[in-house]
């Protein structure tokens, strides 16, 4: 917060405090400022000692107008570091780190938010993260406008500081060539979907097709002389059918080293993000917002992501048996309630009547 300087001629409603309330919103799931002034005040003896003197909706509207939004960004980042031993467990035995790259857009009223326009009629954000398949958690997340196209953002990315190694897994819109050469020559490997439109030709087959679904494993190389100098090298194409959807799908990568079936199975795991974005956006408030200029947007996105890491963080290192929705769910009940961490964590959401039962009315915050 310090480098920011977002304190400075700061009286009051400090950063923190700012951080503390906004918090608050995410953790309870309020939509606007006068619910979040209303559910302070009527608990104004739970919080009292966070250093929180003004609840006023004007104070935090201003806050959220004027206080930039990076400071919030660079507070992800420095939780972030916190999160990176965090496993999850996958289906996978490999050494290998394995991340998913997508992104996922915010629909935004053009009329509400100009700065945010996306197409004629209609404005959008972009969430751009790189999902961390062990750990569930995004060590990367960079917004945008909605006009930022996915390969766009991708070849500004320093994957060499990545361990080298590592798998990264993309839908169709980020097949480039010569981004997936850079790639590799930074230690990586990929596999992303073919498009239809990719010109390639069989040069033998590499194997023999090992395990269910698999119906071709195949070494190839891109036709085109352009596509050819942007990447040199040859190529894996696995052919597979997904008998739960009735589809085939098409990979290409350049790990020659992993089964077909491995294959799949590593493209499969792109499904993640996608539970990922649509767990932010279902429980998280990234979709209405607190205010309308973009400052106020990026912060509430950066404060909600920063929420998703102190959940995930609590999680892992309380071994928290439930899911983060249940989590999450849980703290929405009790957050201002005085409440060991222990004793919350062994809660489940037919036993917190118990809880509220014994506290009495004069339950205060931590």
């Amino acid at each position: 917060m310090g480098q920011h300087h977002s304190d400075r001629y700061v009286k009051h409603f400090t950063t923190e405090n700012q951080l503390t309330t906004l918090l608050y919103a995410q953790a309870t799931g309020k939509d606007s400022l006068r619910a979040i002034e209303t559910g302070l005040r009527v608990q104004g003896n739970s919080w009292y000692h966070l250093g929180i003197t003004n609840v006023a909706r004007n104070t935090l509207a201003h806050a959220n107008t004027k206080r930039s939004w990076e400071v919030f960004e660079s507070l992800f980042y420095v939780l972030l570091e916190k999160c990176q031993n965090l496993s999850f467990g996958t289906a996978f035995s490999f050494q290998n780190g394995l991340y998913v790259v997508d992104s996922s857009t915010v629909d935004l009223c053009l009329a509400l938010f100009p700065w945010a326009q996306f197409r004629t009629e209609k404005g959008a954000l972009k969430i751009h993260a790189l999902l961390n398949i062990r750990s569930q958690i995004p060590e990367m997340v960079i917004v945008t406008d909605g006009k930022v196209g996915d390969i766009t953002l991708a070849k500004m990315v320093d994957f060499s500081v990545f361990p080298k190694g590592s798998i990264f897994v993309f839908d169709r819109a980020y097949l480039d060539y010569s981004f997936l050469y850079r790639l590799t020559q930074a230690g990586h490997h990929f596999v992303i979907r073919r498009k239809t439109t990719t010109q390639i030709f069989s040069l033998r087959k590499d194997r023999e097709t090992v395990g269910k679904g698999v119906l071709k494993d195949e070494r190839v190389a891109f036709s085109l002389e352009k596509s050819q100098i942007d990447y040199p090298k040859n190529l894996r194409l696995v052919t597979f059918y997904d008998q739960e959807h009735d589809q085939t799908y098409e990979f290409l990568t350049d790990e020659f080293r992993l089964s077909a079936l491995n294959i799949a199975l590593i493209y499969k795991q792109r499904w993640q993000v996608e539970l990922f974005f649509k767990w932010i956006k279902q429980h998280l408030k990234i979709k209405t917002f607190l205010g309308t200029s973009k400052n106020a947007v990026l912060t509430q996105i950066w404060v909600a992501m920063i929420y998703y890491l102190l959940l995930s963080f609590i999680k892992h290192q309380t071994k928290f048996a439930g899911s983060l929705l249940e989590l999450s769910r849980i703290f929405a009940e009790v957050i201002l309630q005085k409440v060991h961490l222990i004793d919350l964590l062994s809660l489940t959401p037919k036993t917190l009547h118990r809880l509220r039962s014994r506290a009495g009315p004069q339950l205060q915050l931590f």
